[in-house]
């Protein structure tokens, strides 16, 4: 169904049915002057942008990635990568690592690094989303694509939950496994691994 009103840009919307799990869909497509955009943005059922994050996440850093989730829906790309660059930088304030004055973004994460709070990987990782949030928020021909977008609020997320659910977690399990838990030691000699019963 076409819907045109001249005070707005036609809209086309469209119904139909993911091809993966057969549930019904209601997307719809704008006409910014050049046909069809080809992007339908599914508007039911809510898409998985939509999960909630835990609530041991602080409260102003779920809100700068639901930010980033909104632009997101809205097909603005661009504004979607600089609120997640403004993620990682309230996650490195939050975790207490911001150096004396205002520390570049790439020296924070640095210290997030060296404090043993992430590893090589999600370093690398929060590193990437950083450059591409600069990318972002300065005006230079670089684009960014709806996949960049969508990898990029993925891996904050993954970030996010890490730092503030998975660790406490994996803290909460040790501290519960703690009396039970068998102890492997590895001699450096022979290689041999030793088995120490804790109990």
């Amino acid at each position: 169904m076409v819907h045109e009103d001249f005070q707005q840009l036609p809209a086309l919307y469209e119904l139909g049915r993911c091809t993966k799990c057969g549930v019904p869909l209601l997307a719809w497509e704008e006409d910014f002057g050049g046909g069809w955009d080809g992007e339908p943005m599914v508007v039911w059922p809510t898409s998985r942008e939509q999960r909630a994050l835990s609530p041991k996440i602080p409260h102003q850093l779920r809100q700068a990635h639901e930010e980033a989730r909104k632009c997101f829906s809205v097909k603005a790309y661009t504004a979607a990568v600089v609120m997640v660059r403004r993620t990682l930088e309230g996650v490195c304030k939050d975790q207490d690592v911001q150096q004396a004055g205002r520390a570049p973004l790439f020296q924070m994460l640095k210290s997030l690094k060296s404090a043993g709070k992430i590893d090589g990987r999600l370093f690398e990782w929060a590193q990437a989303l950083r450059v591409l949030g600069n990318e972002g928020a300065h005006f230079t021909e670089a684009e960014v694509t709806r996949e960049d977008a969508s990898d990029s609020i993925d891996l904050a997320e993954a970030l996010l939950d890490y730092l503030y659910v998975l660790s406490a977690q994996f803290d909460e399990f040790k501290a519960r496994r703690g009396g039970a838990q068998k102890e492997e030691t590895v001699e450096a000699s022979g290689g041999s691994v030793k088995e120490e019963s804790g109990a």
